[in-house]
């Protein structure tokens, strides 16, 4: 019977979920899998990506071990592609591969200054809160007035991990140096920006909820943002989703504190809707000062049109969180423009003559973008493992395609690797840090100290 090796590069739910789907897909030929990730640990974004305060979404962790600890998959971790294995590589030892390496860079924000000093991309500072070991230990949280640029779940995250107080991460998973980095914070305003009205925002529902059961937190929204189009009450009216939101953010128009009035917190998490960014100003020194914005109005269907009203909010700091995007891998074909693996269905494709890569494919964020929810990557991920099973005479053809050889590779380049086994140690290390302050775990950040307790190194 003939075998698949396939290696798959990146060990987040996209890549976890192709391997998974495949091992149970209706084939006549058995299946080798090896995952391999520049981490030393498991399961990409949702460990490194999702906020600390967040540990149902973690759950998402517990499916994916349970796929990982049924030890059909091979896991080798701290291994970077392009420098420890590349392309070339691979096809001596497999025969094919998927890209599942998500997207890790900020979308960019083409307005004047938004490279100064205290400006940043969301997805730097989410690194640095979920204990990114490729990230700064230190994050400057000097600023009392901050602005966030963006109307998703992402802008929510970082807007309310900048206003939540340090003690109430305690419980979670947060990172030693987090906790300190963010008892120090001077924030004491966070504004929270969006181009369309309340009927047209990418936030979900839990999350805008969860920003107003933010302790010692005031919620701040504005009036002028609810003179509702009709397009708008259609929105609300039609859609559950948008109804939810819009029955939150009317609660928040009768708390103290809306329209700027004041509430009793020390804190306050403003939303400001119909808010087109236009130019972020800086002092003397270049740091951020204010940012500035055009008032907007809906154009009655879905959209906005600018009104001419430019308006100008005082700021120290400010975060882009409009996006994710993707980064290109060394011999792999990349679409600049969308930061994607240009693919049909996940079969790779040449990116300049559209024309097939035979034995590569892509799955995940890496392949469709930065949009979706898991069941997106679920569906990504069956579609590029048909195409695969359907693809076998296409396949590479290995020299050397015994497992054996892997590992005798990356032994013979000095590779640190670590495997399911280093994770198991990590996960329980992690745990037993947190065991004697009451918390679920205390993440260890440093790369270094996280390979040498997966390895067991003394």
């Amino acid at each position: 019977m003939t075998k698949l090796r396939l290696a798959i590069v990146g060990a987040g739910p996209a890549g976890i979920y192709a391997a998974d789907i495949l091992l149970k897909a209706e084939r006549k030929f058995d299946v080798s899998i090896d995952l391999f990730d520049h981490l030393p640990a498991p399961y990409g974004l949702v460990r490194y990506g999702v906020a600390p305060d967040h540990p149902r979404i973690k759950g998402i962790i517990t499916a994916l071990r349970e796929v990982l600890d049924r030890g059909d998959i091979r896991i080798f971790g701290n291994v970077r592609f392009g420098e420890d294995i590349t392309l070339e590589d691979l096809k001596q030892h497999y025969n094919a591969v998927i890209f599942a390496t998500g997207a890790i860079r900020d979308a960019s924000l083409d307005v004047p200054g938004i490279d100064a000093v205290g400006s940043y991309g969301a997805a730097d500072y989410v690194s640095w809160y979920d204990g990114h070991p490729d990230f700064p230990r230190e994050w400057p949280l000097d600023a009392e007035s901050v602005a966030v640029i963006g109307n998703g779940n992402v802008a929510l995250d970082v807007a309310r991990l900048l206003a939540k107080h340090a003690e109430d991460l305690l419980p979670t998973e947060v990172p030693a140096n987090v906790y300190e980095g963010l008892s120090a914070s001077k924030v004491t305003d966070v504004h929270v920006f969006g181009r369309r009205g309340p009927a047209n925002v990418k936030f979900t529902p839990l999350e805008l909820r969860e920003l107003g059961e933010l302790r010692d937190v005031d919620m701040v929204v504005y009036d002028e943002d609810f003179d509702y189009d009709e397009a708008s009450k259609d929105a609300v009216a039609s859609n559950k989703q948008v109804m939810v939101i819009d029955r939150v953010l009317q609660s928040w128009r009768k708390r103290p504190g809306v329209n700027n009035s004041g509430g009793e917190a020390s804190r306050r998490l403003h939303l400001h809707f119909y808010a087109k960014p236009i130019e972020v100003r800086t002092d003397d020194e270049g740091r951020v000062s204010a940012f500035v914005y055009e008032r907007t109005r809906s154009d009655g269907e879905g959209g906005v049109v600018g009104t001419g009203e430019v308006r100008e909010v005082p700021v120290q700091a400010l975060y882009r969180a409009i996006g994710y995007f993707g980064s290109p891998l060394p011999g792999v074909p990349f679409d600049k423009k969308h930061g994607v693996i240009p693919n049909r269905e996940g079969r790779v494709l040449a990116a300049n003559s559209n024309e097939r890569v035979p034995g590569v494919y892509a799955t995940g964020w890496i392949k469709r973008g930065p949009v979706g929810l898991i069941g997106h990557t679920k569906s990504d991920a069956m579609e590029t493992i048909r195409n695969l099973i359907n693809d076998q005479g296409t396949w590479w053809q290995p020299a050397h395609p015994q497992e054996a050889s892997i590992p005798a590779l990356l032994e013979s380049r000095g590779v640190e690797w670590t495997d399911l086994d280093g994770w198991h140690r990590l996960d329980s290390h992690e745990i037993g840090l947190g065991e004697p302050h009451g918390r679920a775990r205390i993440k260890v950040v440093d790369r270094d100290e996280m390979v040498r307790v997966s390895r067991d190194d003394a």
